[in-house]
């Protein structure tokens, strides 16, 4: 047969089960949260840096990285809140490559998604029992959300992702900012009808089960470029890009109008060096115009401990195997200045 159901794999209730959450932490949680909602709805002038490894692809580099940024987040916390990137599930362009821990919680061994679905878990826990940080992370798989629910304060749904029903619906029962990115093909009115879905109250099938959602007004907009008929990478964080985000905005009458602009992907035609300049010229935007500001609520940017990407099997501890990210020392520089300009 062309599908081979190998395992039922166990649901979320019961693995959150075999790996709780104490109540300490999820107080830590729920104060977390309510910092960042402070950020999205315009009560807090502070900015959110969702900011980390392209992929986590290994617990040892991925927590070396994100107890560095614990002591950054107390350098900058009257300017900044930072969110690390745990993204454990990876989008392929053509469907092949190493797809993300849930798939491989070793990337060179064979899939296991049972062992995935344990180490994404362990590794979001282990950061907020770490470092008091509560994680972001793309939902490539909508069904695959609760097993991480309680761990969670930022969700990005990918631009391949954006049309898609269930992950707009899915996206509608959060109570969590969830940025919805543009499509590859840059088209800003999939983007705002993703997030007027989001928005809006649904029933519909999950997992299962009819469930009936409220709707999100913490979904928001993320800008990350796109490719045009030719293939070619166009960034869209200019100040006329965001001028006219902000006009979309009013137009549709959202909640909480509210753009993160990703500073790598085609915004920068993936040179990961650019990122630095992409942030200080929005940033230039948002002091030129106040519509922009309140509407730009931060940034996305790929970090790791070194610079660039390798491949799988090269072993340079804390450098992407997946899209090339900025190094620390570049990281730390950037995060630094952007706090300067808050």
């Amino acid at each position: 047969m062309s599908m081979e159901f190998i395992r039922k794999l166990p649901v979320p209730k019961e693995i959150k089960e075999q790996y709780p959450l104490s109540v300490a932490f999820e107080t830590r949680k729920k104060q977390r949260d309510a910092e960042t909602a402070k950020i999205f709805s315009g009560e807090s002038d502070k900015l959110v840096l969702i900011i980390g490894p392209c992929s986590a692809d290994r617990e040892d580099a991925v927590m070396e990285y994100i107890h560095r940024l614990a002591k950054v987040q107390e350098e900058v916390s009257d300017k900044i809140q930072i969110i690390p990137r745990i993204y454990t599930n990876k989008p392929r362009t053509n469907g092949t490559g190493y797809k993300g821990m849930v798939h491989q919680p070793d990337p060179t061994k064979a899939e296991d998604m049972l062992e995935g679905l344990i180490s994404i878990r362990k590794l979001h826990r282990r950061a907020i029992e770490e470092t008091g940080f509560t994680c972001a992370d793309e939902m490539l798989y909508p069904e695959n959300y609760r097993y991480l629910s309680d761990l969670l304060s930022y969700v990005a749904v990918g631009a391949r992702s954006v049309e898609d029903q269930q992950h707009r619906l899915t996206v509608s029962g959060m109570d969590i900012p969830a940025g919805m990115k543009n499509p590859t093909s840059g088209d800003l009115s999939v983007m705002f009808n993703s997030i007027y879905a989001a928005q809006s109250k649904h029933t519909f099938l999950y997992r299962g089960w009819e469930v009936h959602t409220s709707g999100n007004p913490l979904a928001h907009a993320i800008l990350r470029g796109f490719v045009n008929k030719h293939g070619e990478s166009q960034p869209n964080y200019h100040y006329e890009d965001l001028l006219l985000t902000y006009h979309q905005y009013i137009a549709k009458n959202l909640e909480n109008p509210a753009v993160i602009i990703d500073t790598n992907h085609c915004n920068s035609n993936k040179c990961w060096y650019e990122q630095p300049r992409i942030a200080s010229e929005v940033l230039h935007a948002c002091r030129h115009n106040g519509d922009i500001r309140k509407m730009v609520k931060g940034f996305m940017i790929e970090s790791y401990l070194e610079d660039g990407a390798q491949k799988v099997g090269e072993g340079v501890f804390g450098k992407s195997i997946t899209d090339p990210c900025l190094g620390w020392d570049k990281t730390y520089d950037l995060i630094l200045r952007i706090a300067d300009q808050v």
